[in-house]
């Protein structure tokens, strides 16, 4: 059986999966809800939010990611950070859990990735799971319901949470598997209802896609200045950094919050919605990511709250420090109609330091911008991976290791070139501690980020008094208007300045370790930024 809008011509059958239940193609929201409900995969919250869980798995399972060796792919992707899955293991795997798929029910979306339609990908997207439709309706790109009958898909990716591997059959690491086979033009999933692998799988797509057409395929989050789309900024970072939260400014048009590309027309989002993270969400610090949790048809996944009001609970983190919420990006007021922008005026590189060595914010140079950018350092914040409980300090290249197909430098000569090209300002920003390391320390003061952030992209830093960072070389403002100069220098919060010196020179040993991966592949300049 079928509903919604569909071309006839391109059905499942005719990619070989039949012998189906129901299959429901392109259900709007309202219907998407109601199936979930009726199959009790989650409860209705307040104003019509779907509340969620995602059972055994409450993040994404990195080590769990292959890629199919085709003789088309084998010399252009990065092995050392993509496990390899055989072609007999992903024929034997899509053999499996089709034959698994018989009888079960399943969600099929038409979705599109990427807001420049000379750039853009056609997704088809088959979910086990009805809010899994729900939620990646959200993530990626609705064409226009006429549109649908015309719709080919470029990729299809199969959903199947029920369905477990067989790791000697399937050539696979465990019983989760998410497989990309690029001469199929296939992604399986199988074993994890978290649904963060649906849009994870597509980034990780044009990962590999658009490089190919010298476009910038950038794990960030972007905004521009209200009424001036030349004025634009891009965040980059890993979950928990501050990409959703510094991206969504009131004062100014939000692009998007977590994928975007950089071509020759400038900055376009990937994606059509936001997946934030809700723990400690307030209305008076995030008003409007807050007041989605209460819009029609956000997905509220991993959060508790009381059975019989349907409050939530924004600090009660048992299920998961990784609690969050998918809405669709106009449920921001000041969200951009055509999620596009300029190229980047300012280009922001989000960190969050446990050690509590690094400044608030520096000004790079684009040889240390792309130190940085290779060097991708930050503390994995809890929950966000599995078995990661609390902040932990790692290296994770292009602040995205883990949906990058391609080797470091390709993505890191695309960043330098475009910002020679257009001139781009850079700077380093820190949303962790300060005061001392985890633990001892405290977070940096959200108030004194935004306040930096809104003064670097105004462009009233230009001409105020810089010093020289003794342990990293880039330049740090020595006053601010209003943010305390004392925060500006992060030896003088600490109370022992020695115990500060010793951990410093901990982080640049840690920093130079890591980057010796890199000197055989990049130019004098960065290594000169690697020495600081």
């Amino acid at each position: 059986m079928t509903s919604g809008r569909v071309n006839p011509q391109f059905q499942l059958g005719d990619q070989g999966i039949d012998g189906l239940g129901n299959v429901y193609y392109n259900l709007i929201e309202p219907a998407l809800i109601q199936q979930a409900l009726v199959r009790k995969e989650g409860t209705l919250g307040q104003g019509g939010t779907l509340l969620v869980t995602t059972g055994k798995f409450t993040g994404r399972s990195p080590k769990d990611k292959h890629v199919v060796k085709t003789a088309s792919v084998a010399d252009s992707i990065w092995w050392e950070n993509n496990a390899e899955m055989s072609t007999e293991g992903f024929d034997a795997l899509y053999a499996d859990m089709v034959e698994h798929m018989k009888g079960r029910d399943y969600f099929v979306q038409d979705l599109i990735g990427g807001a420049d339609p000379e750039h853009s990908i056609n997704m088809r997207m088959v979910t086990e799971l009805a809010w899994h439709g729900l939620f990646i309706r959200h993530m990626l790109r609705r064409p226009e319901r006429d549109a649908l009958d015309e719709f080919i898909a470029d990729f299809t990716v199969i959903n199947c949470p029920s369905f477990s591997a067989d790791p000697k059959r399937h050539n696979c690491r465990s019983e989760t598997v998410i497989a990309m086979n690029f001469d199929r033009k296939l992604i399986l999933i199988g074993g994890t209802e978290y649904a963060g692998e649906n849009k994870k799988s597509v980034f990780t797509l044009l990962n590999y896609l658009l490089p190919e057409k010298g476009i910038m395929p950038m794990h960030c989050s972007a905004n521009h200045a209200t009424g001036n789309p030349v004025d634009t900024a891009v965040f980059f970072g890993l979950s928990g950094t501050g990409k959703t939260t510094l991206s969504a400014d009131p004062s100014r048009t939000l692009i998007g919050d977590d994928e975007h590309g950089w071509s020759d027309n400038g900055t376009f989002n990937f994606e059509g919605g936001c997946y934030a993270k809700t723990i400690s969400l307030s209305p008076e610090a995030e008003p409007e990511i807050y007041a989605t949790t209460k819009k029609l048809g956000t997905v509220i996944e991993n959060m508790v709250f009381d059975p019989e009001t349907l409050e939530l609970d924004f600090e009660d983190d048992s299920l998961t420090a990784n609690m969050r919420c998918a809405y669709p990006l106009n449920y921001i007021a000041n969200a951009s109609e055509t999620a596009v922008g300029g190229h980047p005026k300012n280009i922001v590189m989000l960190t969050c330091d446990a050690f509590g060595v690094l400044p608030p914010i520096a000004r790079l140079t684009p040889a240390q911008a792309m130190y940085h950018f290779l060097s991708g350092f930050t503390s994995k914040v809890a929950g966000t991976e599995r078995g990661v409980t609390e902040p932990e300090p790692t290296f994770s290249t292009c602040f995205g290791a883990p949906f990058m197909p391609r080797r470091p430098e390709v993505y890191g000569e695309l960043l330098r070139d475009k910002i020679a090209q257009h001139g781009a300002t850079c700077w380093l920003v820190n949303t962790g501690w300060t005061g001392g390391a985890y633990g001892t320390g405290s977070r940096m003061p959200i108030r004194a980020t935004r306040a930096l952030l809104a003064a670097a992209l105004e462009g009233s830093l230009t001409d105020v008094e810089f010093r020289k960072d003794q342990n990293f070389g880039f330049d740090v403002p020595v006053s601010v208007s209003g943010v305390a100069d004392i925060l500006l220098d992060p030896r003088r919060t600490w109370d022992d300045p020695t115990a500060y010196d010793i951990q410093a020179a901990k982080l640049v040993a840690m920093f130079a370790d890591n980057f010796a991966q890199y000197v055989s592949y990049i130019d004098d300049d960065v290594k000169a930024a690697a020495i600081g």
